[in-house]
C-alpha cells in the first residue's frame, strides 16, 4: 500500500506563496492577535480560494511546529479540491446519471476515508464538503480510503446548503438520511439524478438541511444500537443506489 505523509506549511511568506501558487490547502491557522496587511492579504486570498481560516492560540501552533511559525500555519491537502459547478456538467455531458455525496459535519478522517472508498467502488461521481466542520484529507484519510481519494473528485463549497441549492437548480434531487424519517430506503427512487446527504455520527444531518431535501429516508434496523457508523451507513445507501441502477 502506498505510504502517505502529512505536510504542514508554516511561516508567513512560505504560506502566502503556496496559496498564491494554487497549492491545495485544507485549512489555515493564524495566531490570535495577529493584525496588519499580512492578515488582510491572507484572508482575502483564502476567501477567493475557499480555504477556511481559523484564529488559534500561540500554544496550539507551538504544539504543531517546532520551528519559527511566525503565527501562520497551513495544513496541506493531499488532493486538489474541485468545484461542483465544473464537475456536474461533465457528468451530464457523458450521459451518466449523477450520483453525488454531500457530507454534513463528517470530521473523523477515518470515516471520511472509508466513505470515499465506498463511494469510488460503488460509482459515486463526487464528494461534496463545506468549508467548516469537515475532516482533513491527510495521510490517515488517504490510507483509509485505499487511494480512492486520489480517484474521486472532492468538491469544497462554501456550505452544504449552497451545494444543495446548486444541485437542485441543476435538476439533481436531494435524498437525506434521517433517523426521524418515515420512508424506508428501499422505497426511495435512486434511478434519477441524485445527491445523497449524510451527517456526522451522533448529530446526523442538520435539521435545516434535511428539511430542504426532496426526500428523507431511514435505513431500517432491528438491533438496539442507536445508529450505524456513518461510513457503514453511507456504504449501505450507495449499495442500494447501485442495486436499483443495475
Amino acid at each position: 500500500m502506498q505510504e502517505y505523509k502529512d505536510q504542514l506549511l508554516y511561516g508567513k511568506h512560505p504560506l502566502l506563496d503556496a496559496i498564491e501558487s494554487g497549492r491545495a490547502i485544507d485549512k489555515i491557522w493564524l495566531q490570535i492577535g495577529m493584525k496588519g496587511e499580512y492578515v488582510s492579504s491572507i484572508r482575502a486570498l483564502c476567501k477567493e480560494k475557499n480555504i477556511p481560516v481559523q484564529m488559534v492560540p500561540k500554544e496550539k501552533l507551538n504544539k504543531m511546529v517546532k520551528g519559527n511559525h511566525q503565527g501562520a500555519l497551513g495544513f496541506v491537502s493531499m488532493v486538489e479540491f474541485q468545484k461542483l459547478e465544473d464537475v456536474l456538467p461533465l457528468i451530464f455531458e457523458k450521459n451518466e446519471m449523477p450520483l453525488i455525496l454531500v457530507l454534513d459535519g463528517v470530521t473523523d478522517v477515518r470515516n471520511f476515508g472509508a466513505i470515499a472508498r465506498s463511494a469510488e467502488c460503488l460509482g459515486a461521481h463526487a464528494i461534496v464538503v463545506g468549508k467548516k466542520n469537515v475532516a482533513r484529507i491527510n495521510a490517515e484519510a488517504m490510507k483509509t480510503s485505499a487511494g480512492a481519494l486520489s480517484k474521486i473528485p472532492v468538491c469544497r463549497e462554501n456550505s452544504p446548503m449552497a451545494a444543495m441549492e446548486y444541485l437542485q437548480l441543476s435538476g439533481v434531487r436531494i435524498a437525506s438520511s434521517d433517523l426521524n424519517a418515515e420512508k424506508n430506503i428501499s422505497d426511495v427512487d435512486f434511478t434519477s439524478p441524485i445527491a445523497i446527504l449524510v451527517g456526522a455520527e451522533g448529530r446526523g444531518v442538520h435539521r435545516s438541511l434535511s428539511e430542504r431535501a426532496d426526500v428523507q429516508f431511514i435505513i431500517p434496523q432491528s438491533g438496539t444500537t442507536d445508529s450505524l457508523n456513518v461510513a457503514v451507513a453511507t456504504g449501505i445507501i450507495l449499495y442500494e443506489v447501485a442495486r436499483q441502477r443495475s
